[in-house]
């Protein structure tokens, strides 16, 4: 649906997107994550046209950037980080004008599009209300309802999610789900737990560069020391278990950490020698264990979280 190449976009002298390429499928929901001024905002107006790279191509639905310019934003619903509204008119009033500046002048053909809306974006009990007085988490779903009015193809959200608390939070994620069985969405955030719910593939940006670009299982599965065992006892003192543990394999990576419980030691435990994730460690923990008195509360294998990849991808050098 979207095929972007070497795209590039400089003010004067500042490099502020950097040779990205990037491919996103039909019907698939990318999130575009980064640390702020990591050129996110700016790829999402170069890909709905409201920027002109300084270099590159941006095709769209086999239409090319620059040559055909309107259609691709015909195909395109764009919600900015600052939603579009007009806070003195009626929610009613305000998708009535944008449906009329949309084209949309059958009032029949218009109700039945905000009967959709009103489903969607869960917006039967404000219609009548005036936008200056709702939450920011209904004027974003009346954002969405702006975006969403000609029944585009694309939507595009830039940080559709900044600034709600967690019920707001779920509330657009489900609406954006819904959105994704039919449409092929790019949302950019730096809630990275909501990328990690809501999108099929995650590409992470930083200084302009696309670092990271795949699903959040390969990207947990990929990253340096992705995995570790957590393992907690009842019985031994922390040195004690350190001891054991040591001889299991002198070049394992054992850290102590936090208990649950108070007579209790917990400890990470990684394997530096395997890079590609295929060793699993536990069942020659739990031999060891077995030949102790000491009580086992837990052995599970778990994946590197997505914050701590998203550290290493995005790091500044010192």
């Amino acid at each position: 649906m979207i095929e972007v190449q070497n795209l590039t976009k400089y003010y004067n002298e500042f490099c502020a997107v950097d040779n990205i390429s990037l491919t996103v499928q039909p019907g698939e929901i990318l999130g575009l994550l980064g640390p702020n001024g990591a050129g996110k905002t700016t790829t999402l107006r170069m890909l709905t046209g409201f920027f002109k790279q300084s270099s590159g191509s941006i095709t769209v639905d086999d239409l090319e950037m620059g040559k055909d310019t309107l259609k691709i934003k015909s195909l395109i619903g764009y919600l900015p980080e600052s939603a579009p509204l007009y806070h003195n008119m009626l929610v009613y009033d305000y998708l009535t004008y944008v449906a009329k500046i949309k084209g949309i002048n059958n009032p029949a053909k218009r109700e039945v599009r905000f009967r959709e809306l009103v489903g969607l974006c869960g917006l039967s009990a404000i219609m009548g209300k005036p936008i200056a007085t709702l939450s920011k988490g209904l004027k974003q779903r009346v954002g969405i309802a702006h975006a969403m009015m000609t029944d585009p193809k694309i939507l595009i959200l830039d940080e559709p999610t900044s600034g709600l608390d967690p019920n707001q939070i779920a509330e657009i994620r489900d609406i954006i789900r819904s959105i994704g069985k039919e449409k092929t969405i790019i949302f950019s955030t730096h809630i990275l737990s909501e990328a990690e719910a809501t999108c099929d593939r995650i590409a992470i940006i930083n200084k302009g560069k696309v670092v990271a670009n795949d699903t959040t299982a390969r990207l947990k599965q990929n990253a340096t020391q992705a995995s570790f065992i957590r393992l907690s006892l009842q019985g031994p003192t922390e040195s004690q278990a350190l001891d054991l543990l040591g001889t299991i394999d002198d070049t394992l990576d054992i850290t102590p950490i936090v208990p649950l419980e108070q007579d209790m030691v917990s400890f990470e435990i990684r394997d530096p020698n395997d890079r590609s994730n295929t060793t699993d460690i536990r069942s020659r923990i739990y031999l060891k264990i077995k030949k102790t008195d000491w009580i086992m509360t837990e052995l599970a294998k778990e994946s590197q979280a997505l914050e701590k990849i998203f550290q290493e991808l995005t790091r500044e050098e010192v």
